[in-house]
């Protein structure tokens, strides 16, 4: 699918009229990708890359155009199961042009502030970083709220799959550390390529504004990857615990049930009575409730028992 943008009167709009077209190519369908590798010249192995969600981010210098291979956050949904993926965008800067391929929508990519202030390609280019670097951050935040709310679940009932949410919240971090990862290298590449790209002084120190924000939430995304690593294994450790203690009751009371059941079995109840009642049954009425009181006594003996011998 093909939106058309342009740069018209210092900002981005939906508009062919502008002086430098923006072409924003979602899932480019068979005919979208044969024009952009027939008559636009763009390798195809390149442009595969851009919807890739395992490419790694790097620069390409080709003749005609430059190609930027960046993550960006992939758009969260509550089918998603704590799960936050990232995904791959290509950006391929023209003469005259700049194409966009990703295989999702990014609704917020040309709105707001971000979308003002524009006047070449290269304010084109740094707003689409500066919008992939601020999309990480809010997922981040989203992340960092999400597992507050988990924690308090498991302080509240330690259910094994607010743990398995955690496992998968960690999982979303390792992903987010590597794409940022990545994307450092590649702002690396091309601040040192600036000449290449044409940038002015202010579009270099724009660069460096973004490249201290990215190394910001590499930072963020590490540190919330090891407190719920934290989390996890204390997690893990207290939940393990609690089950071997609930064993432990369990082993008390079978043993306690076991030996009343023991004398139950070998005296019986016709035994008992008989014992009780005499020759002539005279307190037969007393036999059961008797022998129940003394079995239930001995369980309870015996398991209180055990548990003052666990302390010790």
């Amino acid at each position: 699918m093909l939106d058309r943008y342009s740069v018209l009167d210092g900002r981005i709009a939906h508009s062919d009229a502008g002086t430098i077209p923006v072409d924003i190519y979602v899932m480019p369908d068979g005919d979208e990708r044969a024009y952009l590798t027939d008559e636009m010249g763009i390798d195809p192995h390149t442009l595969a890359s851009s919807i890739d969600p395992d490419e790694t981010p790097r620069i390409e210098f080709e003749d005609d155009y430059i190609a930027i291979i960046l993550k960006y956050p992939k758009n969260y949904s509550a089918d998603d199961n704590f799960l936050f993926r990232v995904k791959s965008m290509g950006i391929f800067l023209f003469a005259e042009r700049v194409i966009l391929v990703i295989d999702e929508d990014f609704p917020q990519l040309f709105t707001g502030k971000f979308a003002t202030k524009v006047y070449t390609k290269q304010d084109v280019l740094l707003r689409v970083l500066t919008q992939t670097i601020r999309h990480f951050e809010s997922h981040l935040r989203v992340i960092n709220m999400c597992s507050d709310e988990i924690e308090t679940q498991l302080d509240e009932s330690y259910n094994s799959s607010n743990l398995l949410d955690m496992f998968t919240l960690k999982k979303s971090l390792v992903y987010y550390v590597n794409a940022l990862s990545g994307n450092r290298r590649a702002f690396e590449r091309i601040q040192v390529g600036a000449a290449k790209f044409q940038f002015t002084e202010e579009n270099i120190e724009l660069l460096d504004d973004l490249q201290i924000e990215n190394r910001q939430f590499l930072d963020q995304a590490q540190v919330y990857s090891q407190i719920l690593s934290g989390l996890v294994d204390a997690r893990s450790s207290i939940i393990n615990n609690n089950l071997n203690v609930l064993m432990k009751n369990m082993n008390a009371i079978v043993i306690a049930v076991a030996i009343p059941t023991f004398f139950t079995g070998v005296f019986g109840m016709s035994e008992f009575t008989e014992f009780l009642s005499g020759p002539n049954h005279r307190y037969w009425y007393l036999s059961f409730p008797l022998f129940f009181i003394l079995m239930t006594g001995l369980a309870l003996f015996v398991f209180w028992l055990i548990k003052k011998f666990e302390k010790h």
